[in-house]
């Protein structure tokens, strides 16, 4: 797959899984235990409305972004920069709620991993950018 290819799969993604968060059938409610106002996306994941607009922008860049090599490298480190700091700060008890604004912990954690990984193979090891 292309580095531009990751930017339009990965931006119909983030578009499709930010709208899924304003469904309220696709919406848990969360553990007894867990606070900060969102809901569970699918049962899985910890959304809120902040969190759901970060995943249309993301969205929005990656469809943005697929038109052209440069700005569909720069996406892939964008999101391998900025989902493997919300990974670390979904491990520390003081960020896991995004600093008041949206949940980074549970599940979370382990997705903003992978998608860092695929961000960093796409943004600095593919040898395939144009496609």
């Amino acid at each position: 797959m292309s580095t531009r290819s990751f930017a339009l799969v990965f931006g119909i993604l983030f578009i499709a899984i930010g709208a899924a968060g304003f469904i309220p059938s696709l919406i848990a409610a969360p553990d007894m235990g867990d606070v900060g106002g969102h809901g569970m996306l699918l049962g899985l994941f910890p959304v809120n409305m902040p969190h759901n607009v970060v995943h249309l922008l993301f969205g929005l860049w990656g469809l943005a972004a697929s038109r052209s090599v440069s700005a569909a490298t720069a996406y892939a480190r964008g999101v391998a920069i900025v989902f493997a700091l919300l990974a670390v700060f979904g491990l520390l008890p003081g960020a896991q709620e995004g600093f008041g604004a949206m949940p980074l912990y549970g599940k979370d954690v382990w997705l903003h991993g992978a998608l860092a990984l695929f961000g960093a193979y796409f943004g600095w090891v593919n040898r395939n950018p144009a496609g």
